[in-house]
């Protein structure tokens, strides 16, 4: 009997947990808890492995270089914004997600219509209907909020449609999606366009909502039981009575309320990017409301500008943001000795925080800093930046920055480990340009 009960207890073990495991990757239980699941796993993993809790500090640079970027710098803090966006018919060297080849040509610039000079009145409330709310699964918040903001203009997909183009790689834990990928869905997927600009303003969402367009921004979230994370939310009302917005929330609820003084702070760890879809007939429209920032030229150096007020008067993790965000809109302007420096800044201030308000994941959203050190062939600067990112994560994903790691090392003369950072790069995501090319330009085929 007591052999009979053992047997019985082997037995059911096994099964206990093939059943809790075949209900953990049911689709609602695993968006609730994936995330959880898999800050444990870092957690422990990190606990065992001290070099994942590395914390990346810039070391290239010599007193010479520093002090000419340092001059660089006071020079644009002491200078006025005055750019007119009349006139200038080029874009910058980088879109929102620098990924372009040294080689490779200047994108064609977007029109610049003139811009009004008196916005409309628009109405104290406004609250766009239409959009089905849905809740994201696991680490899928850019697919579903991209769905949610398509299906206001009578799009039929969900977000299993723009992952299978935005995270083709369905056994890989992508961990984001980049403003321009998602123009990019709607421009080639659907027969709508978009466009993403940064240095969005309260104002500037209430006009586009006003105007019958709800707006995709990226912002911070940072939950008490964890660490701080890249979230998107479809914008599509507000209330200037109540002084809030009406947002679907993926992660959270539909129509959650988003107070006016919460969103400028975490709006501000991503550089207050924001995308608009529309139709192509109402293009014009689009442009009319965006007035100057129509123009990208112009769009990067008022967020520049922006980032420069931000500097003097923020502290602490809020300084991180506006250097960081300094650094992105000089790497969208050329300028890529400032923004290195404006990264090294930041970088700085982010390994004095305290390990909890550290940004750890910061590189897994925006990888402007691989650019500005590739630029200025701190190569070595990269790679570290690359390992730590990479330590952090746990997991053999991030393409972009397998990507920038094959450029640093190809660009040192290590070809067997810049081919292999190519491919595992093009293996995560096919739909992922860069790595291709590289391949190709090296005459290696892609995997």
């Amino acid at each position: 009997m007591k052999k009979r009960g053992c047997l019985m207890a082997l037995i059911a073990f096994p099964t206990a947990c093939l059943l809790c495991l075949g209900v953990y990757f049911l689709p609602p239980v695993q968006a609730r808890l994936g995330w959880r699941v898999d800050n444990w796993v870092a957690e422990l993993r990190r606990s065992l492995a001290p070099e994942g809790q590395v914390v990346f500090v810039p070391k290239e640079q010599s007193q010479q270089v520093e002090a000419i970027v340092q001059a660089t710098l006071q020079a644009l803090l002491q200078s006025s914004l005055t750019p007119n966006a009349q006139g200038m018919g080029h874009s910058p060297s980088a879109t929102l997600s620098p990924t372009a080849l040294p080689d490779q040509p200047t994108a064609t610039p977007e029109p610049s219509p003139t811009p009004t000079a008196t916005p409309t009145p628009i109405p104290e409330k406004v609250v766009l209907e239409g959009i089905r709310y849905q809740r994201q699964s696991f680490n899928n918040c850019g697919p579903a909020n991209l769905a949610m903001a398509l299906s206001y203009w009578g799009w039929q997909g969900d977000q299993r449609d723009t992952r299978l183009y935005l995270r083709p790689n369905l056994e890989v834990d992508d961990k984001n999606i980049n403003p321009d990928e998602m123009v990019r869905f709607v421009g080639t997927q659907t027969g709508l366009k978009a466009l993403a600009r940064v240095g969005g303003d309260i104002d500037t969402l209430k006009r586009f909502i006003a105007a019958g367009f709800p707006v995709v921004i990226e912002k911070g979230h940072h939950p008490p039981d964890d660490w701080w994370m890249g979230h998107y939310m479809v914008v599509n009302g507000y209330n200037d009575n109540q002084s809030r917005f009406v947002a679907q929330d993926s992660l959270i609820q539909a129509d959650a309320p988003l107070p006016y003084d919460e969103v400028i702070p975490w709006w501000r760890n991503f550089n207050y990017v924001y995308i608009v879809i529309y139709p192509p007939e109402r293009e014009n429209e689009v442009y009319s409301i965006l007035g100057a920032h129509a123009d990208l030229v112009y769009n990067y150096q008022a967020a520049a500008q922006r980032a420069r007020d931000e500097i003097a008067a923020l502290d602490g993790r809020d300084l991180y943001f506006a250097w960081f965000n300094l650094g992105t809109n000089l790497v969208a302007s050329g300028d890529y000795a400032g923004a290195a420096q404006a990264y090294d800044q930041a970088f700085a201030i982010n390994a004095a925080l305290p390990e909890k308000q550290r940004l750890y994941r910061m590189l897994w959203y925006q990888v402007g800093p691989y650019e500005a050190y590739y630029r200025e062939a701190r190569y070595r600067d990269l790679l570290d930046l690359g390992n730590a990112t990479l330590a952090w994560v746990g997991k053999p994903v991030l393409e972009e920055t397998y990507y920038w790691m094959g450029m640093a090392r190809e660009a040192t003369g290590d070809m067997d480990k810049a081919i292999k950072n190519y491919q595992r790069a093009a293996e995560l995501n096919p739909n992922y340009e860069p790595p291709h090319l590289a391949l190709e330009r090296l005459g290696v085929q892609a995997p």
